[in-house]
């Protein structure tokens, strides 16, 4: 039996068929499906690229890391055997396109990410590009990849995650057009920036050629992407497929806290200026507001009652990474650096969240004699995916449940996406949709699928 994500690849494509074309591909008859791409190639794909990594024991792939190039290559290889012509840009991004009937005709966009997460599953990101090359691949087996009426590009961005240099979008949002010069002098923790590692894959890339990769938003005519939940929904209510209809905002913090270094058995407690209880105090603060974002802020022109209502069903904040200076069993340490993950579906209520908790940290700082420096890395907004988009996707979603379970199904789920994916960035450039894919639907066993993060 065909998977539900398997036949969605299908249905996804009958956007740019002809109709005649299109129901073709909707027959529902196995044969006309090419199980063997759709199903066995793909899982096998997804396993082969979930190999490729700079690690040993876990997945791990980095913006322009030697992995991240090997992936890029193997990608832009499927990309040919589905007939598709190919090039990597001046961001690295890897593409493969078919003009179908009408070359001038705007294009739709269909891709997803090929950097991780450190110790990431194997779905995230691969698994829109692969769902995509083998969609392609089976119009061109049966014909018909030269009838689409209009091109289909698919993109497999270099970076999403922002792992590397703490800036997400780098790949998706060159492409769209909303990537600042100043992103290619930012620097990793080895010191090599963007434009660095680019050079040093063979990518001259200046200021001229970044604002060239932007797409003109008269040649395309949206963007789709597949993606995992990356949550418990689907799996709960029992589906496989789901429909997403908007994306949460997100804000990224680096907070550096700095206090008197002393040794840990000479100082007393009353004379420290301890960074690290500084950095607990305002962990704990961040945890307690974002579990009770009502007690803390105030009803104003800035904050009424639905935004505070937004905020208790979607605001998540979280601390996920903490360094210290000169870290020592037996030194009060000097410096305290850790990030902050902010996110919510209220993009005022989200700044409003951002102000007061600002505030009283300085407040806490203040208190404790320390100093605290905020600095604000990364902001997305809320994204609502276009209407139009997310009806062909609904219907393919519907159409693909009737085609397994040969019965009218309930309504496919309607999610939020807590994470954020490039449809962030290609939302500035065209319209976008995506679909959440339970990755149980797979096999009766699921392959391994660690915290994706986003």
């Amino acid at each position: 039996m065909i998977t539900p994500l398997l036949f969605l690849q299908l249905c996804v494509l009958s956007i740019v068929l002809p109709t005649t074309s299109s129901a073709f591909v909707l027959s529902g008859r196995e044969d006309d499906l090419f199980a063997e791409i759709l199903r066995d190639e793909a899982v096998s794909r997804l396993i082969q690229l979930g190999k490729v990594s700079d690690a040993d024991g876990y997945l791990e792939r980095t913006f322009m890391s030697p992995a991240s190039v090997r992936a890029a290559n193997l990608i832009r290889a499927w990309m040919e055997d589905a007939g598709l012509t190919t090039w990597v840009d001046y961001m690295g991004n890897v593409h493969g396109r078919v003009e179908g009937l009408n070359a001038s005709a705007e294009a739709l966009l269909i891709g997803s990410h090929l950097d991780t997460v450190v110790d990431a599953g194997i779905f995230d990101g691969s698994l829109g590009i692969i769902s995509a090359i083998s969609a392609l691949k089976v119009l061109k087996s049966n014909g018909t990849l030269t009838n689409l009426i209009r091109p289909v590009e698919v993109i497999a961005f270099s970076d999403e995650e922002g792992v590397r240099f703490q800036s997400t979008f780098l790949g998706s949002a060159a492409v769209a057009g909303i990537l600042p010069v100043s992103a290619l002098q930012i620097s990793d923790k080895s010191g090599v920036n963007v434009q660095d590692a680019l050079k040093e894959n063979s990518i001259a890339i200046t200021e001229e050629s970044l604002f060239q990769l932007k797409y003109n938003p008269q040649s395309v005519w949206g963007y789709i992407e597949v993606h995992i939940e990356q949550g418990p929904v689907l799996e709960w209510v029992g589906f496989p497929l789901g429909v997403v209809k908007g994306i949460a905002g997100q804000t990224r913090l680096k907070v550096t806290v700095r206090g008197s270094q002393g040794h840990a058995g000479t100082v007393p407690m009353s004379l420290r200026q301890d960074p690290m209880a500084a950095s607990a105090e305002l962990i704990m603060l961040l945890e307690s507001l974002c579990k009770n974002p009502k007690d803390f802020l105030s009803y104003d022109g800035h904050c009424n009652d639905s935004t505070v209502e937004s905020l208790s069903n979607s605001l998540v904040c979280t601390v996920g990474e903490i360094s210290t200076w000169p870290s020592a069993s037996n030194v009060i340490p000097g410096q305290v650096t850790f990030t902050v993950d902010l996110r919510a579906m209220d993009n005022m209520g989200r700044e409003a969240v951002l102000y007061e908790l600002s505030n009283r940290m300085y407040e806490i700082c203040e208190r404790r004699s320390v100093s605290c420096i905020i600095e604000r890395k990364h902001d997305a907004n809320a994204v609502i995916c276009d209407s139009e988009l997310t009806s062909e996707l609904k219907f393919a979603a519907n159409a693909a449940l009737k085609r397994i379970t040969g019965e009218i199904q309930d309504e496919v789920p309607v999610l939020m996406s807590g994470a954020g994916h490039d449809a962030m960035a290609m939302s500035h450039l065209t319209k976008a949709s995506w679909n959440a894919i339970c990755p149980l639907s797979w096999r009766r066993k699921p392959l391994s699928c660690r915290a994706c993060a986003g």
